[in-house]
């Protein structure tokens, strides 16, 4: 018969431990997405620009001093960074998770037993005292011995959730910036709004003067007179509903950069707001990297994996071993006498869940299911980013068709102003045809800003849904 010596059954009982961890926790692996090729509605463009820093996107300075100050004092940002400090902590505690611990303790005790109780009788036959001294002192220590590789799972966890945070602050950094740009092109839409209801009344104004003139002579009737008057009401109340709409958009974009409700400076020429920087698309698989919110979504899967094989390792058994060394005396003259007062202890000890085994399985599988959950998350999260990029493309593109025939439309309608009055002066059009014409100027110029305004936001959602505005 042959006999195994004990390193060999060491060793075998060691290669096993190893398989059998091995085998506690998968390695991450993606899950299939089935990631489209192709982007629903291609945007063609020119160029290899893929994403720009929003520094090099947005070039309106005064922007830019905005988008830095949001960046440094908006309060959902830093709140996002304590999150990442936190978080940081936990992931260099993790690094010395299942470290042997040492603990120092030092004590003396002075105890005085029952006279009726043997230790009492004894003591005071054998020492002559009342009482009974014990002074102490020792260092422990204590330590888990890694079967199942715990650690390693406990750092991967760490790990990926410090970095996941990372990626949700930068996504919520993007938001803020996109935030920033789309308030302040909504203000300077605004400050343009204004300055055509007020060129709409300066035009109004002429055209009554004109009216009353004929009106004096006898040419036309009172009613025409109230209905350029109404004209002209028309355009003034477009002036405190946009110095109205003017101030909410300020202090929506003070406090956006971490401030309380002030004005705001900003650029006065509408027409220079155009960002004719050329974007790539590219292929629907490159958001994977370039996205902050999808990075997050696939670090939360990692952060549980790891999760799930911790659980799974709670169901084995634990090892653990703790060697004592110190000194004791029952008295103080003898207390650090060496190497007489010295004490040694050596304790290994096998921990085995018995009576928790429902709790511990129900535990892994619940583990299971958020992993799961996660999986499905992270899907959905690449199906919205796929989606927000068509979305943008097609607003963009639906916007400058729109801008294009607004144009055409707009050219048309001022020399219509131009010839109805020339007309109405010569008696050949109705004043009725000279108020539409220019209630028709008026409306084309609202609909062109809000269409610009819509052109820019469209870009800058293309632009975000990217991955750009962090760099």
């Amino acid at each position: 018969m042959k006999i195994f010596n004990l390193k060999q059954i060491l060793f075998a009982v060691t290669v096993t431990l190893v398989l059998v961890s091995c085998a506690i926790q998968k390695d991450y692996k993606r899950a299939d997405l089935n990631i489209p090729e192709n982007y629903k509605q291609p945007l063609q463009v020119t160029g290899d620009t893929i994403v720009l820093p929003w520094k090099t996107f947005f070039q309106d300075q005064k922007l830019a001093v905005l988008i830095e100050k949001a960046l440094d004092k908006n309060n959902e940002i830093n709140v996002a960074l304590k999150n990442i400090e936190q978080l940081d902590l936990a992931y260099r505690q993790a690094k010395n998770t299942l470290m042997p611990t040492l603990d120092f303790n030092a004590g003396a005790t002075r105890t005085w037993a029952s006279k009726n109780s043997l230790n009492g009788s004894l003591n005071e036959q054998f020492t002559g005292a009342k009482y009974l001294d014990d002074f102490g002192a020792n260092l422990s220590l204590s330590w888990e011995v890694d079967i199942w590789g715990k650690a390693k799972m406990q750092k991967q966890s760490a790990a990926a959730d410090y970095f996941a945070q990372k990626q949700n602050a930068d996504a919520l950094k993007s938001r803020i910036i996109v935030e920033v740009a789309k308030v302040y092109y909504n203000l300077i839409s605004l400050d343009e709004q204004l300055k055509i209801a007020q060129q709409n009344i300066e035009l109004s104004d002429k055209t009554l003067t004109m009216m009353k003139l004929q009106y004096t002579a006898g040419q036309i009737n009172s009613l025409v007179i109230q209905q350029s008057e109404a004209q002209k009401k028309t355009a003034e109340l477009l002036v405190p509903l946009a110095q109205q709409n003017i101030s909410v958009q300020e202090n929506a974009l003070s406090i956006l950069c971490g401030e309380y409700p002030s004005s705001v400076e900003r650029t006065a020429n509408f027409e220079t707001l155009i960002i004719d920087h050329q974007m790539s698309s590219g292929i629907p698989a490159q958001l994977l990297s370039r996205r902050p919110d999808l990075k997050a979504a696939e670090l939360n899967v990692v952060s549980l994996n790891a999760k799930t094989g911790l659980a799974k390792a709670a169901m084995y058994p634990s090892i653990s071993l703790s060697p004592q060394i110190g000194v004791n005396s029952n008295k103080i003259n003898t207390w650090f006498d060496l190497p007489g007062s010295i004490t040694k202890t050596l304790a290994a000890n096998l921990t085995m869940p018995l009576l928790k085994k429902r709790q511990l399985k129900t535990g892994y599988e619940t583990a299971i299911i958020e992993q799961e959950k996660a999986v499905f998350n992270f899907k959905q999260t690449l199906m919205t980013a796929v989606g927000e990029v068509s979305d943008a493309m097609a607003k963009s593109q639906g916007s400058s068709e729109r801008l294009s025939l607004l144009e055409q439309r707009t050219s048309i309608l001022e020399k219509g102003i131009n010839d109805a009055v020339k007309l109405y002066k010569s008696g050949m059009a109705t004043y009725l045809e000279v108020i539409t014409a220019q209630n028709n100027k008026l409306q084309n110029d609202l609909e062109y800003i809000n269409v610009k305004v819509e052109k820019l936001n469209s870009d800058i959602d293309l632009y975000r849904a990217l991955g750009g505005g962090i760099d």
